[in-house]
């Protein structure tokens, strides 16, 4: 099962990024980043409590996205307004692509998934063995 075999890895990368004592169900409002509780645990979200992403064939600390045209239609990517993303409850290294201010998390691009409905959905986790 993809969504068995990667939600594991995901999760367990998730979770190394986010701080023990920060599980509340959405702790990003006024933020471009915060910490979420789903079915996998808790992870990163986006400032409107929408799980975080990212895409395997991103190659870490490139400063590029590999979806690009279609893909950003399923996969947008989550931006911060300045080159400085306001972080709450995330321990990790945060930045951004210079040229489109996309959110890094140690260095991967991070997205939502339009087949997200609501906070708390991780409906992208392991599709196409890529997410």
């Amino acid at each position: 099962m993809i969504k068995k075999k990667f939600g594991t890895r995901l999760l367990f990368c998730l979770t190394l990024l986010v701080g023990v004592n920060t599980i509340s169900p959405v702790s990003a409002a006024g933020g471009d980043l915060g910490v979420g509780t789903t079915t996998l645990g808790t992870i990163i979200v986006d400032g409107k409590g929408m799980s975080a992403y990212y895409y395997l064939p991103d190659v870490p600390n490139s400063g590029v996205s590999s979806c690009t045209g279609g893909c950003l239609i399923h996969w947008p990517a989550i931006t911060s307004t300045s080159v400085a993303p306001l972080v709450q409850g995330v321990t990790a290294k945060v930045s951004v692509i210079p040229t489109s201010n996309q959110i890094l998390i140690n260095g991967r691009p991070i997205y939502t998934f339009a087949g997200d409905q609501k906070v708390g959905d991780v409906n992208g986790q392991g599709i196409g063995g890529v997410w």
